[in-house]
């Protein structure tokens, strides 16, 4: 059983389209943790570190602390590779039809949804967000 890390980004929680994207989540996986917050700057960088050097660093800790976002801990075997090919490409306009980047995102950084992309990056997601007592077995 494998755990990932999935947030609803800004621009979803803005235009209300958080329960839209929530729906189409829970119809293929298991939901174990779920919260809203507001990031700050610092929690942000802190947060996407391994991007630290990277051109879209600034941009993208000033956009994830724009607003709040919903965070999620889903739990399934394989999860982390399902649930990416789930979320569609990076870049909604190169995403497959019916994925959630296709459906919701606007453009390479304001495209809906984030998702672990490792077993190592999973685990440090996921602890940055939730403690164990928040998680439902």
């Amino acid at each position: 059983m494998q755990r990932t890390l999935t947030i609803i980004k800004p621009d979803c929680v803005r235009l209300n389209l958080t329960g839209a994207i929530i729906s189409c989540i829970e119809k293929r996986f298991h939901i174990t943790g779920m919260k809203m917050l507001k990031l700050s700057k610092e929690e942000a960088k802190r947060f996407y570190i391994v991007h630290n050097n990277k051109t879209f660093y600034n941009s993208l800790t000033d956009f994830m602390s724009s607003g709040p976002v919903v965070a999620m801990v889903l739990e399934g075997d394989n999860i982390i590779e399902e649930f990416r090919r789930f979320m569609g490409a990076t870049d909604p306009k190169n995403a497959e039809e019916g994925t959630i980047r296709k459906k919701f995102g606007t453009n390479i950084e304001e495209n809906a949804i984030h998702g672990s992309d490792s077993e190592e990056a999973a685990s440090f997601e996921v602890n940055y967000f939730f403690s164990d007592l928040e998680l439902v077995r």
